[in-house]
C-alpha cells in the first residue's frame, strides 16, 4: 500500500522526525501523541487541524513485467477499464479514494477494485508480479516501488490522468517557533521546486523526480 500520510515531531531547529500513518484515521492518534506537522494525500477536513496544498504530482501505473500493458507508455486511463485495480480501503482516506474512482468514471468506466483490510505497506506491490492486477500511485511513490521490485514497472498515464495533491497539516493552535520554521522550509521547497504547478503536458514516469525533496 502507498503511504497516505506522514507526521513529524519537530525539533527546536525546525527539523522533523517522521512517523508514518496509512490514512486519515491516524490523525487523532497523532495529535494525541503530540506529533506536530503532517503530510497527507487529499486529507479530510479535521477539527483543530489546519492545512494547505504543498505538492501536486501525477499518478502513474504500476504493473508486472508480464502484464499486457507493460509495453505501453503512455497509457490512456480508459485503457484500464477491464483491469483489476489494487486500492487501499476507502475508510483509510475517503476523499483520496473518491478522487481516484471519480477520475476513472470520468474516463468512462467504473473500476473493478480489490482492497485489503489494514494492509501492510508493501502488500499492493508484492501482489503485482503475478500479473493479474494493477496499481495507480503518485509518481514519487511509484518510482521507488518499481526500483525496489525488479518485476514491477511504472508506466505513464496520459493526460489528463489523475493528479495527486499532498497537503501539509499542523495543529490550528500551534504557537511553536520550530513548527513555524518547518512550515516556512516546506513552503520554500514547494516554491523552489515548482511543486504546485498544474501539468499542461504528459510527463514521463521515467523523468519525474522520484520523491518530494526532504523537508
Amino acid at each position: 500500500m502507498m503511504l497516505l500520510s506522514k507526521w513529524f515531531l519537530v525539533t527546536g531547529h525546525g527539523h522533523g522526525e517522521g512517523v508514518e500513518r496509512h490514512g486519515d484515521h491516524g490523525v487523532e492518534a497523532d495529535r494525541a501523541d503530540e506529533l506536530d506537522v503532517g503530510l497527507a494525500l487529499h486529507p479530510e477536513p479535521m477539527r483543530g487541524v489546519r492545512g494547505e496544498p504543498l505538492r501536486k504530482e501525477p499518478h502513474v501505473l504500476l504493473v508486472s513485467q508480464r502484464h499486457r500493458l507493460a509495453g505501453a507508455d503512455p497509457i490512456a486511463l480508459a485503457g484500464l477499464a477491464n483491469e483489476t485495480l489494487l486500492l487501499f480501503p476507502r475508510e483509510l482516506a475517503p476523499a483520496y479514494y473518491d478522487h481516484i474512482i471519480a477520475a476513472c468514471e470520468q474516463a468512462g468506466f467504473e473500476p473493478r477494485v480489490t482492497t485489503f483490510p489494514d494492509p501492510p505497506p508493501g502488500a499492493m506491490v508484492a501482489r503485482l508480479p503475478a500479473g493479474r492486477e494493477i496499481c495507480l500511485a503518485p509518481v514519487s511513490f511509484a518510482l521507488h516501488a518499481a526500483a525496489a521490485e525488479p518485476n514491477v514497472l511504472a508506466r505513464t498515464i496520459a493526460q489528463p490522468g489523475i493528479q495527486a495533491e499532498w497537503s501539509i497539516l499542523w495543529p490550528a493552535r500551534a504557537r511553536s517557533a520550530a513548527i513555524a520554521r518547518f512550515l516556512d522550509s516546506a513552503r520554500r521547497c514547494a516554491r523552489e521546486n515548482n511543486w504546485l504547478r498544474s501539468p499542461d503536458k504528459p510527463t514521463s514516469a521515467a523523468s519525474e523526480a522520484p520523491s518530494p525533496a526532504p523537508l
